[in-house]
């Protein structure tokens, strides 16, 4: 497991384009579903709360019913992003992106260990266990052109971590940008991704 190079870099990266970014999807800008009316969105950044009860083990099936407990878009229509987790305890949580995954990782309410997350492979669309993924922690949202903000390229197998690092021309990343599993994202890490979607620190 390698530790995360150039942090700093990539928060300052992260800071900006959570600055100049719009909120014109549901990952962006402040929380869906806190529209009063007024046109306004009066709710700050939380912490999330599991969206599933009584979940033996996963990952569990995506449905059209489901909301991402981030940001309250609907996983399946991004299936190739979408991502879930699964506490001990039995609840459960679904998201429409690894970017999510990170956000609630490091702000979500249960006082329950994960018993195992899962997300879909960059690659192949597979999905594939959160906990020993590949995560390329890339940071540059215009040369992404992810349809949520950004999100990290999360792969099962490291070799094709490694072989879209070589081809990724818009930043200068290094085998140091990629994480293994979720255990080493922290608040830093997931503000890079959901940034306004997280309390202060």
């Amino acid at each position: 497991m390698t530790e995360c190079g150039g942090l700093e870099r990539r928060r300052l990266l992260g800071a900006l384009g959570a600055g100049v970014t719009v909120g014109t999807a549901g990952c962006l800008g402040g929380l869906s579903g806190a529209d009063d009316g007024s046109g306004e969105d009066d709710e700050k950044a939380q912490v999330y709360e599991p969206t599933h009860e009584g979940v033996d083990e996963g990952p569990i099936e995506f449905t059209a019913d489901q909301n991402c407990a981030v940001c309250n878009m609907t996983p399946t229509d991004w299936p190739g992003r979408q991502s879930q987790l699964v506490h001990e305890n039995g609840l459960a949580a679904v998201f429409d992106s690894p970017g999510c995954l990170f956000a609630y990782k490091v702000s979500s309410t249960p006082d329950s260990p994960t018993a195992g997350a899962w997300t879909t492979d960059y690659e192949t669309g597979d999905l594939i266990d959160a906990t020993a993924a590949h995560f390329v922690l890339i940071t540059d949202e215009q040369a992404a052109e992810d349809p949520m903000g950004i999100d990290p390229r999360p792969y099962a197998a490291r070799e094709d971590a490694m072989a879209f690092l070589e081809e990724w021309e818009a930043e200068n990343l290094t085998e140091d940008d990629v994480i293994v599993g979720l255990e080493p994202v922290d608040m830093e890490i997931a503000a890079i991704y959901r940034g306004a979607r997280l309390p202060d620190e």
